[in-house]
């Protein structure tokens, strides 16, 4: 596993998953998580609640330069408030992603029951430098959350 693909797992878990600190709004009516280690930082940061849109970006540090080398842009929305709220999203969302890291992942082919009846899953095509998905859940096999995402390395 590359050493950029090690840290955005580890960013990933320490923050929205893992409850991480907010940061700073980085924009007016931003909402900011950031994690930093070993010359690598992580910034998701989002606007809205139950309809939301964001961006994570990854940079590279040195002594000179601090360069972006990946991101991901992401939309997201409860499609049936009827059947599932934003507080009961978040919960099933942070646990489905904890055990997809806990895999060693963060991209598709992946699918969670939280044992109440929610299934999440995530499709998504390419890998870390290259990609496209799709996140949902369903109750009783109706689409009540949706994300889509993309992403990638980004090169000058």
């Amino acid at each position: 596993m590359s050493e950029l693909l090690s840290f955005i797992l580890r960013a990933k878990a320490a923050t929205y998953v893992g409850s991480g600190e907010r940061a700073v709004a980085s924009r007016p009516g931003s909402h900011d998580l950031v994690y930093t280690e070993d010359g690598w930082q992580y910034r998701d940061s989002y606007f809205g609640g139950t309809d939301f849109i964001g961006q994570e970006t990854v940079w590279k540090m040195t002594v000179d330069s601090v360069e972006p080398v990946w991101a991901m842009n992401y939309y997201g929305k409860i499609a049936r408030d009827d059947l599932l709220d934003g507080a009961e999203s978040g919960r099933i969302i942070k646990q489905a992603l904890f055990a997809m890291y806990a895999e060693g992942r963060f991209l598709g082919g992946f699918r969670w029951e939280d044992g109440n009846g929610p299934v999440y899953v995530d499709e998504s095509n390419g890998d870390y430098q290259n990609f496209t998905g799709h996140e949902s859940i369903s109750i009783g096999g109706v689409e009540a959350y949706l994300l889509v995402y993309n992403g990638g390395l980004i090169r000058p």
